[in-house]
């Protein structure tokens, strides 16, 4: 299984961002797909995640209001559209997915998925 992250780049504060996960297995297969981010020196923590059905969404309370996670089943992609970004947000993303169904895990647990992308670049001015 593959996810690879695309749409990292470097932008301005206040600038926008939108950044796609495209899984080598069909959504039918994740129950889960969250996004992570990690900062130099610091822990990875969880940004959103959306369930499979788009039934439920998820945030971090630092991107309530600024980034929307979203799925689009004809292109097999979830989106993570981050708007008013700050230099705060400056981090390397990974795309992870969850194909246990372990739900045991919050949403915002690393244990809870199990197959992770490489990253894509975030940096903030």
């Amino acid at each position: 299984v593959q996810l690879v992250e695309s749409g990292g780049g470097s932008v301005q504060a206040g600038g926008s961002l939108r950044l796609s996960c495209e899984p080598s297995e069909s959504f039918d297969r994740i129950y889960t797909t969250g996004w992570f981010r990690q900062a130099p020196g610091k822990d990875r923590e969880a940004v959103a995640a959306i369930t499979s059905a788009a039934t439920t969404t998820y945030y971090a309370d630092f991107v309530k209001g600024r980034f929307t996670i979203s799925q689009e089943y004809a292109k097999n992609t979830v989106y993570l559209q981050m708007n008013n970004l700050s230099s705060e947000d400056t981090a390397m993303y990974y795309c992870a997915a969850d194909f246990r169904g372990d739900f045991s895990a919050e949403w915002s647990a690393t244990r809870r998925y199990n197959h992770w992308g490489q990253g894509t670049q975030v940096t903030v001015s």
